[in-house]
């Protein structure tokens, strides 16, 4: 039975990824700061199907956490055959505005830890000769958000990196897939503060979970989820950069 680990677990898109594993016969092992969502979860997957839940309960926005997290997967002697970088979050506001400690966070959580949880599990992966490599981007990395401007840039660096690395993988039987998701409903748009009228009628978290195993299954680099969103990222290679900046601004007032 393959392993799959998740981090930012307790809620939204990594609690609804960690039940479709489940649903597919994976054993879990789910990261999050929130110990006492990650039990909930844990007891109701292990009630209803026959994997095992493991739970690492950590702060991945710090800049050790990685290293603390492969460690103690490696002590278990757990294999994992999937990682899913999930967590991360968005601040909306203002640059000058906004908080440098708490945007310090964000990059360490979207960009450090995600990169170093990728180069300490995908060696293991590489040297099994299989594996996949599951990084949540957004379509916020394809143009530049006014107002979310370091949560975009950070996503940016989430997409180039994961084509890159796939592109270096190749031959090797360990696939990279890019997640795309647009405006979703789950506890972002609370967090980050963002305007929830963008996030009114959107996919669910259970729709992106269905979209990120079949992604995997399917062996894609990059999955941008929903037919509006392919279209917006397909449209915006033949306007100015100015007008996609603006247009992006306008839609997130």
């Amino acid at each position: 039975m393959k392993t799959v680990l998740i981090t930012g677990a307790s809620s939204g898109i990594g609690k609804e990824t960690a039940y479709k594993y489940a649903e597919n016969n994976y054993n879990l092992v789910l990261v999050a700061r929130r110990i006492n969502r990650l039990e909930m979860i844990q007891k109701e997957i292990e009630s209803k199907y026959s994997v095992s839940v493991e739970l690492v309960n950590l702060d991945l926005s710090k800049i050790d956490s990685a290293d603390v997290l492969y460690n103690k997967v490696k002590s278990k002697g757990i294999d994992v055959d999937v990682l899913i970088n999930n967590a991360g979050f968005g601040i909306n506001d203002s640059f000058l505005d906004s908080d440098i400690d708490k945007e310090t966070d964000m990059i360490l959580l979207n960009v450090v830890t995600l990169t170093r949880l990728t180069k300490l599990f995908v060696r293991d992966m590489v040297q099994k000769g299989e594996g996949h490599i599951i990084n949540i981007a957004s379509t916020a990395a394809f143009q530049p958000i006014p107002k979310f401007a370091v949560y975009g840039a950070t996503k940016s660096y989430v997409l180039n990196f994961s084509e890159a690395l796939a592109f270096e993988l190749k031959g090797k039987n360990v696939s990279v897939t890019a997640i795309c998701p647009g405006a979703t409903q789950s506890e972002f748009a609370k967090v980050s503060k963002a305007n929830e009228k963008v996030f009114k009628n959107k996919p669910d978290s259970k729709d992106l979970a269905e979209f990120v195993y079949q992604s995997m299954k399917s062996g894609k680099v990059v999955a941008i989820h929903g037919f509006s969103n392919k279209l917006m990222v397909f449209s915006q290679r033949f306007a100015p950069r100015s007008m996609v900046t603006a247009i992006a601004a306008k839609i997130m007032e």
